[in-house]
């Protein structure tokens, strides 16, 4: 796929992958077998029929491409750029084995914008049902059960906390890689079969999840809150001026439009010399902000080496490319103080890999006498989540020891006509993968 050149993107915030044409649409869709056994298809956490959607594109059917992936997914153009497909449908494709395999990924990109150029929308006949649903969260499971439950003829409510719908896909992805208009097109799909959206809406301090159900006459309730509360390390001078999580910058730069200061007034501190701790995709969109906001040298920090990054390869690759600077192997033990309050270093010690740990990977040990300091100014921690207290705090939902929702096989929790899914049910996971849970809660709830 055509990207912008690297010099050119660092300076702003377009999208750095162009897209397919139609011409690299049919040339790729040709490439696919179209196989009886379709291995992709239960590679996608949704079930996708994509052998059925790429045989319409190679028909040049795109409009009958696009009802037939929105049968099981809404939101092609935003999960044909974010959801990591090469674990997933491509990393099991048949042409795989011998070759490249097939771009499933960018065609199902491809077909979304094709739908929102030519404002498309796969509206079915709905027979209402008398049944109120609330959604706890705007992200991809709770827009994915709202879509379901919608389609199935429920008066469904959506309750955000920010003042824009959409969640993580908001605050948490910047515009280079997911477009805001993409965003807004997808959910204007949702307004369209009839679900409405309160943001500004914090539930758990205005009203509890047991209130929904109680006094605001809700059949059901999905949570789908996500994992947004930030893990920082701990370490001395961690809680210093120039020291802050991933999700406060991005949510600052993302939702708040820190980027376009002075003309948004959110504020966002920002260095010259930026240290990102970790290595996932997070920590690539922190780095990668950081750079088109100003800063002069941006620097990963990862305790592991490039093999063991969690993040995608396509995205490790595009950091290479804007000239950030990977420390592999490094831990960062102390933040340095610069005797204002403020940061002027990191002290760091060198790793090396023993035997794999639970997670499969090989466990990062200390090499004695190794610690140095490293010159900074900015330290961003991208080195994971935790649920959000909020919900446990304010109602009788049963949490598991890490704070997290506690659901049965169906996706109900221990409050009767209350469900939850996606990351605050699994802690950090995909896009897609958190639409998946959204609609089998959606399912259990029809049930």
């Amino acid at each position: 796929m055509r990207e912008q050149p690297a010099e050119l993107r660092v300076k702003n915030f377009n999208e750095v992958a162009c897209g397919f044409s139609p011409e690299d649409a049919l040339r790729e869709a040709e490439r696919c077998l179209l196989c009886p056994e379709q291995p992709c298809v239960a590679g996608c956490p949704v079930g996708i029929d994509i052998p059925g959607f790429i045989r319409k594109i190679s028909q040049k059917d795109f409009h009958g491409a696009y009802d037939v992936l929105t049968d099981t997914n809404l939101l092609p153009a935003i999960c044909g750029r974010v959801c990591p497909q090469e674990n997933q449908c491509e990393g099991v494709c048949t042409v795989g084995e011998s070759l490249e395999p097939v771009a499933i990924g960018r065609l199902e990109r491809w077909v979304g914008d094709q739908a929102i150029a030519e404002g498309w929308a796969s509206v079915p006949y709905i027979e209402p049902a008398p049944y109120r649903i609330g959604i706890v969260g705007s992200g991809p499971a709770g827009v994915a059960c709202a879509a379901d439950m919608a389609k199935a003829g429920c008066d469904v409510t959506v309750y955000e906390a920010f003042h824009l719908p959409g969640g993580v896909l908001r605050y948490g992805i910047p515009d280079f890689r997911l477009p805001n208009e993409v965003i807004d097109a997808e959910i204007g799909r949702l307004e369209k079969l009839g679900v409405k959206f309160e943001c500004n809406t914090l539930v758990g301090r205005l009203f509890t999840i047991e209130q929904m159900i109680d006094e605001l006459g809700f059949h059901a309730v999905f949570v789908g809150t996500g994992a947004g509360y930030p893990t920082m390390l701990g370490i001395p001078g961690d809680s210093l001026n120039g020291v802050l999580s991933a999700n406060e910058l991005l949510t600052r730069c993302n939702l708040m439009r820190a980027k376009e200061f002075p003309n948004y007034d959110t504020p966002l501190p920002l260095g010259q010399r930026v240290a990102v701790v970790g290595a996932g995709n997070t920590a690539m969109d922190a780095m990668r902000v950081c750079k088109r906001l100003g800063a002069d040298k941006v620097y990963c920090i990862y305790r592991r080496s490039r093999t063991e990054a969690p993040a995608r390869a396509e995205e490790v690759h595009h950091a290479e490319e804007e000239g950030i600077e990977f420390h592999w192997l490094t831990a960062p033990v102390a933040i340095v103080d610069d005797g204002k309050g403020g940061v002027r270093g990191m002290r760091c010690i060198r790793m090396e890999l023993g035997e794999p740990d639970a997670s499969g990977r090989r466990r990062p040990v200390p090499v004695p006498g190794s610690e140095h300091d490293f010159e900074c100014d900015l330290v961003v921690f991208a080195i994971g989540t935790n649920a959000n207290p909020i919900m446990g705090q304010t109602s009788k939902l049963r949490l598991n020891k890490r704070g997290y929702i506690e659901t049965d096989a169906e996706l109900a929790t221990s409050v009767a006509g209350v469900y939850a899914g996606g990351d605050i049910v699994t802690g950090a996971a995909t896009v897609i993968e958190a639409m998946g849970a959204g609609r089998k809660a959606a399912r259990s709830m029809k049930a």
